[in-house]
């Protein structure tokens, strides 16, 4: 091998010409990438399970536990039913609620507090009550039916897919 060989191989590359710095400065970068991005979306997303409140809304539990003891100790039951578009909810009120003119429903996603609705419901022909809902996501919501002057409150799980459910009484008795 002459000199000249030798030299080359003695020849050292630059450090941007090795492999392995970039492989080892792979981890710290993507590091700071997704550093950068999670920072970026805790900045635009909302914190919808964070309550400011969180104390009041601790004391108002009793508040909700006695509504539905309240509506338990009347007999309230009620079936909700879903047009196939879900664009439409009928409610039929069984048992002995005080008035139907104040009755709401209220449909809450677990997860996306913006996505809640309330329906304020008006008498229908035959008994029932009814409403219009703005488009529901597909998925589990928790549904409320309450009367505000009288006090009393159901509620349930729903499956978006569902087209009817029973609240109160109804879906205990179901359930045995």
């Amino acid at each position: 091998m002459g000199a000249h060989a030798m030299a080359a191989d003695n020849h050292a590359r630059p450090w941007y010409r090795e492999r392995w710095v970039w492989i080892i400065l792979a981890a710290p970068a993507a590091a700071v990438v997704m550093g950068v991005v999670m920072v970026v979306l805790a900045v635009r997303s909302n914190d919808g399970l964070v309550a400011d409140d969180y104390y009041k809304q601790g004391l108002a539990i009793n508040q909700v536990i006695d509504r539905q003891e309240r509506a338990k100790s009347l007999g309230i039951a009620a079936v909700v039913q879903f047009s196939p578009d879900r664009a439409r909810v009928r409610v039929k009120l069984s048992g002995t609620p005080a008035s139907t003119a104040t009755v709401r429903l209220i449909l809450v996603h677990p997860t996306r507090a913006g996505s809640d609705q309330v329906v304020e419901l008006d008498p229908q022909p035959g008994g029932e009550l009814g409403g219009m809902l703005a488009p529901v996501a597909q998925g589990r919501w928790r549904i409320i039916l309450e009367d505000r002057t009288a006090g009393w409150r159901v509620s349930g799980a729903w499956q978006s897919g569902e087209s009817t459910i029973a609240l109160g009484e109804a879906r205990q008795e179901g359930t045995r």
